[in-house]
């Protein structure tokens, strides 16, 4: 399905402002365990971002996918995307770059609850 001009520059607009807060720290991206994708979460929207395959791996197409978490909307943008493609890939670099020291985290855990109860 073709976007009309107006979305495509509202999410060229979105993955730049994606990227500059991924370049300030002030979006933090999350690898789960056992999982192809790193998450964000932001303005009430939940970003996923994968494939988790390396950089230097450039025919991997990767993908970004947004969703409210009050709404079962959702929107979707790929590296093989004419008009977005390249915004997508530098969000890409910026997020590698940015959480490549991460460890994988388990958001589903409840241990961190449960040690909070010893203290």
């Amino acid at each position: 399905m073709a976007r009309n001009a107006t979305t495509t520059e509202r999410l060229r607009s979105l993955l730049l402002q994606i990227t500059s807060l991924t370049e300030k720290g002030d979006l933090h991206w999350e690898r789960q365990v056992g999982s192809a994708h790193r998450y964000a979460r932001w303005n009430n929207n939940l970003f996923i971002l994968g494939p988790d395959a390396p950089l230097k791996t450039k025919k991997t197409p990767r993908y970004l996918f947004i969703t409210p978490f009050d709404s079962p909307a959702c929107i979707e943008v790929n590296s093989e995307d004419d008009d977005l493609g390249q915004d997508l890939l530098k969000l890409v670099t910026t997020v590698e770059a940015a959480s490549k020291d991460e460890s994988p985290t388990d958001p589903f855990s409840i241990t961190d609850i449960l040690s909070q109860l010893d203290s």
